[in-house]
Parts: C-alpha cells; structure tokens; sequence
C-alpha cells in the first residue's frame, strides 16, 4: 500500500473518528430513528487506485438501476463493519478475509430513512467478484481519484416527495453515480482534503 491518496485516506480514518451525523432533511412520517445500514467501500490495492461499486437490478423495489456501494442493512446484533462484509459477500462473493479495514467514514442520512456508516477498506486488484443476479446487475472500478475530485462532483436538485432536493452527481464512462453513494464519496473527498 504505497499510493499516496490510499495512505491519506487510511490516516484520516486512523486519526480522526467519523464526524458526529448532521441533521439532514427529514421527511415527514420519517422522523424516527433511522433504519441502520452499512456499505463497504472497496478501494483496489493498485498504482491508479479503484472503487468497487455495483450497480442495481432494474426491477429491484428501491433504487432499482442505481449505481450503488455493496451494503445493506445492520441485522440485529451486527456491528456496520461485519454488515458491510456480510453484505459485500452477499452481493459480489468479496471475502471478508480479502478486506483490510481502514475503519468507518462519517455516517450519512438518507432521505429514505437509513443511516448508512460507509466502512472503508482496501482489497486486492483484479478480484474475481461474481455477483448475486437476485440483487446486483454488474459491478466496475471507478478510479478513485476521479470520484474523490471535487471538480467530478456535481451539485444538482430535483422534487422528491413535493419538495426540492439537493443531491451530488458523479459521471464517469457512462455511469451516473449519484444520491448518496456520491455524497458519501463527497464526504470522504472532504475528510481528506
């Protein structure tokens, strides 16, 4: 592990624990506690380091299509790391085994109720992933210095649930990367920054 923006972002996460969650919008009927979750975020151990994301199946019930970080929800008695594994297991075959866990970025919150701890950690390159075709429709690596400029980070807005909502935007090779897979990208760009 000797790029330079992988070694940044392994001491921020090492010095500085995750940022206490700030109050986003809530929408009504959703002010109750948020529904836990946890993602993996899978930076590839390489000169030109990589993200791993996948992206959802179009008939899935939420976030059908999205470009999304493997995770889920937090089962009882999980903690968001073993989450994040099990999850990332379950929908690309990663073993837990190939992670080397930097720690949790700052929580985010969804406007669909879920708070999501981002776990960060490092995998080997060219992993055979074989996803699941109940849940992923592929998977790809994005550079990672590509997702974490700020110059490749859009702001946008659009309605949702009769309401303007801001959100961040990341295109890269015909992909859209957006909603809060971008913003937690946005958040980890600004934590080490």
């Amino acid at each position: 592990m000797s790029n330079r923006l992988i070694d940044r972002i392994a001491r921020s996460l090492a010095a500085d624990p995750p940022h206490d969650l700030l109050p986003g919008d809530i929408i009504e009927g959703e002010e109750d506690e948020p529904n836990p979750a946890a993602v993996l975020v899978a930076i590839t151990d390489r000169p030109e380091p990589g993200l791993i994301l996948t992206t959802r199946r179009d008939d899935l019930r939420t976030h059908a299509g999205q470009v999304a970080f493997p995770g889920g929800r937090i089962d009882a008695g999980e903690t968001p790391v073993q989450a994040a594994l099990r999850e990332a297991h379950e929908e690309l075959g990663l073993e837990p085994g190939q992670v080397t866990l930097f720690g949790e970025a700052d929580p985010y919150r969804t406007v669909t109720g879920y708070c999501v701890t981002p776990v960060v950690g490092l995998v080997p390159p060219d992993l055979n992933l074989t996803p699941n075709p109940a849940e992923v429709a592929g998977w790809f690596e994005a550079p990672l210095a590509f997702v974490l400029d700020p110059a490749n980070q859009r702001r946008m807005s659009a309605e949702f649930r009769g309401r303007t909502r801001h959100y961040y935007q990341i295109d890269w090779n015909d992909r859209r990367i957006w909603g809060a897979t971008a913003a937690m990208l946005v958040n980890l760009a600004r934590r080490i920054a």
